[in-house]
């Protein structure tokens, strides 16, 4: 059992937040697990050749992020400095981690996995290597989460507003009590049952920092480093819809305004495809696919992302919202 005691001042720091350090982390794990997951598999399917064409399924993420679970080292999981970091803000935040917390960390893990790889003893020797792992994250980002990011940022942004909600309408009890099965509030105290991690209020930050994610799994996952807040990383409600096939309706509409073949376009990239991939579905030429996706992206409507010699175009949340607008 881990508990948190809260004081007046604690509940007045407690606060919500989107972390793409997470995200990258625990969908790291659950790519390369050899169980196929229930809800991720489809996205999963998608993503995994172009991570072993990388090479990233054994480099630097392969040797800090365990497939079976366990300890995860504390400076891949910086404290978001606001409600909606970018991995670029959180990148620079793990670069300026002092390297004595570095090979603690690294130590934390050979601990725990009884074993240190050889990426990670020259990390541990020299941790201005740190850069090799901030450069390896942004290619995994690119690879695995940016084409996918409108959708996994709706569901969270959806879960935020749920919880603060819950919290307004109802009291931080309620809002405890629901956010997992393990966690309870009872007298200013939060209770984890079988938490991974040691969580005492005497041993972490004041506040509390709630991190919803689409990958961390059944369970709830934490972060104790003082003088920092403890983070609580916690499954997104909903999580079950995140990859189901969304119907396009009311795309007539569109078209008047934008056009029968960019409104066509905007309807099969429910899930993100290139430019070859787009014609051979549409029947549109290569050459007017690329035409159009260049007027969407110049609208942003449409965000393109470098897969190996491939580009992924996807809907970014302004075409979303643009479609769900014009639906019946």
């Amino acid at each position: 059992m881990a508990e948190v005691a809260f004081s007046a001042t604690d509940l007045a720091q407690m606060r919500f937040a989107v972390s793409p350090m997470w995200e990258v982390v625990s969908s790291y794990r659950l790519l390369l697990a050899d169980t196929p997951h229930p809800v991720h598999h489809r996205w999963a399917a998608q993503v995994r050749p172009r991570v072993a064409a990388a090479g990233l399924d054994h480099a630097w993420l392969a040797e800090l992020v365990p497939r079976t679970g366990g300890y995860r080292p504390d400076f891949l999981n910086p404290a978001p400095a606001g409600p909606t970091p970018t991995l670029r803000e959180e990148l620079t935040a793990i670069l300026a981690v002092p390297p004595d917390r570095i090979r603690q960390d690294l130590d934390h893990l050979r601990h725990h996995q009884g074993t240190r790889g050889p990426r990670l003893r020259n990390l541990h020797a020299d941790p201005t290597r740190l850069t090799r792992v901030a450069e390896e994250i942004e290619t995994y980002w690119d690879l695995a989460l940016a084409p996918y990011w409108a959708r996994i940022r709706a569901l969270l942004d959806a879960d935020i507003f749920h919880r603060a909600r819950q919290l307004a309408e109802h009291g931080a009890a309620r809002l405890f009590d629901d956010l997992h099965p393990s966690l309870t509030w009872d007298d200013q105290t939060l209770r984890l049952v079988r938490g991974e991690r040691t969580l005492f209020r005497k041993s972490a930050g004041p506040g509390l920092l709630l991190v919803p994610s689409a990958f961390t799994g059944p369970g709830v996952h934490t972060r104790v480093r003082l003088p920092e807040a403890p983070q609580l990383a916690y499954p997104a409600r909903a999580l079950g819809t995140l990859w189901e096939t969304r119907p396009v309706t009311g795309t007539a509409a569109l078209s008047v305004v934008l056009g029968r073949s960019r409104t066509l376009l905007l309807a099969e990239l429910d899930t993100p495809a290139s430019t070859t991939e787009l014609a051979r579905r549409t029947g549109l030429s290569p050459a007017g696919v690329s035409q159009n996706l260049t007027a969407l992206r110049g609208a942003g409507l449409v965000s393109a992302h470098r897969a190996g010699r491939s580009v992924l175009y996807a809907r970014t949340a302004a075409a979303e919202s643009l479609l769900a607008a014009a639906s019946p």
